[in-house]
């Protein structure tokens, strides 16, 4: 059984930095590709960045594009993202999620296995 645990997140001011990761058990981790979706209130869950099974190819939402990071350890298990010029639409429940689907990494949304819990994160202006 699949099961992330989940740190980071919190409050931060416009312009300031964050840093999440999840930590992963119960599946073949390197044998997934990883990804980033976050849920504003009153939101469709929006896909932000993924990562391949060896770290090689990313995808980055324009959103995000130059501003967040996304990066695996598969010797630990683990998705980090790294949040840099946050904004106060970056508030939002941010989730870590699991897709071992083939494939280009813009379809990874059609074939999430796991999610993560949820992280809020809200920017103060």
């Amino acid at each position: 059984q699949a099961q992330w645990v989940e740190s980071g997140g919190g409050l931060v001011q416009t312009g300031g930095s964050l840093r999440f990761a999840c930590a992963a058990s119960g599946f073949p981790f390197d044998m997934y590709s990883l990804a980033w979706f976050r849920q504003a209130p009153g939101k469709e869950r929006g896909y932000l960045t993924a990562t391949s099974r060896r770290g090689d190819d990313t995808y980055y939402a324009d959103a995000v594009k130059g501003r967040f990071t996304i990066t695996r350890d598969n010797a630990n298990n683990t998705v980090n993202l790294q949040m840099n010029s946050l904004k106060p639409e970056d508030t939002a429940v941010y989730y870590c999620a699991a897709s071992n689907l083939l494939g280009p990494l813009t379809y990874l949304p059609y074939g999430v296995d796991f999610w993560g819990k949820g992280i809020q994160v809200t920017v103060s202006s």
